[in-house]
């Protein structure tokens, strides 16, 4: 039994066989085995060769009956290469001398002679290099067997247990076989996180090297509330986790009775709860789960799970479909935020050295007009089916403000002409994200109708954290006093000016941070479907006075450990069953 400590992102228990997700081009980690365990090994080394020859031979047959020369000639390079009992042998001494696994003694070798070809100044000998990735592509396929079964045609129930995920992959999980996602890599706030706490599958990330200690078909728990995968888990354990997740499906459904009551605090202040979702589908969810709205509709998973660039229609057709769900209540519209960790599948993108600080978000629409106008105007075509508002994401300045804003009304001025109807009234607001944002706040507030606050991308600026860099994860934090002075300074702004603001960032999401917000002065909400009902009871449990206590009492604190604890504390005495 392996147990491993990690960040949990996304609450929940969950009990599955895992099965890994790797990149084609990973390389296998490192993992020992046991002096017993090498024949064991070395006989599926062979094997491997056995079965990827026995492949090989085949698809040369097929080919050489359809005439395909060229291909005929590498599959014969690729079978001269298997059939070298020196190739084997180098294998096996590796898995013999070094007790590791077949996977890694494959890579670590075929790697070796790929380098060695891909040093030859003669054309065709550093070519084979090529050969050689093939041919260890095609021996892990057959070692890693159904670890890298397909995961869009699962037919069991599986923890996916991967180095890293993108947030693609994460969105193209099936939840009704995915039921846990275990990552070597990742913080509380990366893409891939928040993909996963909206889909509702329990989530720990920043476990640094579980992907050594898993093998496919392994029995692996992981805790999404505190933090912990266990690989291989003893009866005993299985047994009282099953039980952990009795308890906590008993919370949930207690929760779900709460979910069409007022989010209103024991003293009579009002909060509003809304959702951040990223599909049409995702609407009716919020919805169940007692949502007034949606705060935040992140719209770039248009772009990143189709193989084509949307059509105008499509965005029409996809925003429309959420609207119609929430007929007169809000629903706020990001624009794009590409860039970073989430790009477009044409590959849009130039490499970046540094990609967070780069071209993204509010930059790249306005340097891709066609792009920004097409998008623009859907929201404004749909605007007129309920209460649409725009949100512009990562401004900066107010340049950009007042650059986003212009071509806002060129793409007004462009409908009148068509007579095409939208809501001339329609809100503008921002994200403020960054900390020239946060402290120009009170000169950004005249240009617009609200804010809202995304802590996610204001706590990495702030702390020059990469937020889903597991190296450096235990310094990020969102109630960081550098952190929360900023927040503060932004509600004060926000208030004077007399605009609507909202928290829309994965701090919103956390039970212990609830109270804090309140006390700052926060009375607009907007998070993960899944916690809404674990947020609503957590408001319905307070006083706004006692909120305000606790604001004042860490707003006094200078440490953040100080800070997690004392409002982790006051949390637990609410719900104790969350933490």
């Amino acid at each position: 039994m392996e147990i491993k400590k990690g960040i949990a992102v996304s609450p929940g228990i969950s009990i599955a066989k895992s099965l890994i997700i790797d990149s084609e081009d990973y390389r296998i980690p490192r993992r020992l085995i046991k002096s017993s365990q090498r024949m064991v090994e070395i006989q599926r080394t062979r094997n491997a060769f056995k079965d990827a020859i026995g492949e090989l031979t085949q698809l040369e047959a097929a080919h050489d009956r359809s005439g395909g020369g060229k291909i005929k000639d590498i599959f014969a390079v690729h079978l001269r290469f298997l059939h070298d009992r020196s190739l084997r042998k180098k294998v096996t001494d590796l898995v013999h001398a070094e007790s590791v696994t077949a996977e890694y003694a494959v890579s670590t070798v075929l790697r070796e002679i790929a380098s060695h070809f891909a040093k030859e100044k003669d054309a065709y000998m550093s070519e084979r290099a090529a050969d050689i990735y093939d041919i260890e592509r095609r021996l892990l396929k057959q070692l890693l067997g159904k670890k890298r079964e397909d995961v869009g045609h699962l037919t069991e129930e599986v923890v996916i247990v991967a180095r890293e995920l993108s947030p693609t992959q994460t969105a193209g999980f099936d939840r009704k076989y995915v039921k846990g996602i275990a990552s070597d890599a990742g913080g509380r706030t990366s893409h891939a996180a928040i993909v996963a706490r909206s889909l509702g599958i329990p989530a720990v990330v920043a476990l640094e090297d579980l992907t050594e200690y898993t093998s496919g078909g392994d029995i692996v728990i992981v805790d999404g509330n505190r933090g912990i995968v266990i690989v291989n888990p003893d009866d005993q354990t299985i047994r009282q986790y099953e039980e952990y997740s009795k308890e906590f499906a008993e919370l949930e459904h207690r929760l779900d009775e709460i979910r069409q009551e007022p989010a209103v605090t024991r003293d009579g202040t009002e909060i509003t709860l809304l959702g951040n979702i990223e599909f049409p589908n995702e609407a009716e969810v919020v919805l169940e789960k007692g949502g007034a709205g949606i705060g935040l509709y992140r719209t770039e998973f248009l772009y990143l799970n189709t193989e084509s660039e949307p059509t105008e229609q499509d965005h029409y057709e996809a925003y429309a479909e959420t609207v119609r769900v929430f007929a007169d209540r809000p629903v706020v519209i990001r624009t794009l935020d590409l860039g970073a960790d989430k790009y477009t599948q044409s590959k849009r993108f130039a490499p970046e050295p540094n990609p967070f600080l780069g071209l993204r978000s509010i930059r790249f629409c306005l340097q891709n007009l066609t792009l920004f106008k097409k998008q623009l105007r859907a929201i404004l075509r749909v605007s007129v089916l309920g209460e649409v508002k725009i949100m512009f994401p990562l401004i900066t300045n107010r340049q950009e403000l007042m650059q986003a804003k212009m071509i806002l009304h060129d793409v007004m001025e462009d409908l009148d002409e068509e007579s095409i109807p939208y809501n001339r009234n329609i809100q503008v607001g921002i994200m403020i994200e960054t900390p020239s944002a946060a402290l120009t706040a009170y000169s950004l507030a005249s240009d617009v109708d609200f804010f809202s606050i995304g802590t996610n991308d204001l706590t990495q600026y702030t702390l020059a954290v990469d937020r889903g860099n597991e190296l450096v994860s235990m310094l990020y934090s969102t109630v960081d006093p550098a952190v929360l002075r900023l927040i503060r300074n932004v509600i004060q702004d926000a208030h004077k000016a007399q605009i609507d603001l909202s928290v829309c960032g994965e701090m919103a999401s956390e039970p212990e941070y609830i109270m804090l917000l309140m006390g700052l002065g926060v009375r607009t909400i907007s998070i993960a479907s899944p916690m809404i009902p674990e947020i609503k009871q957590i408001i319905r449990s307070v006083t706004i006075e006692y909120c305000n206590k606790v604001a004042r009492k860490v707003l006094g604190m200078d440490s953040e450990r100080q800070i997690s604890a004392y409002l982790r504390n006051a949390a637990r005495k609410i719900l104790p069953e969350a933490f």
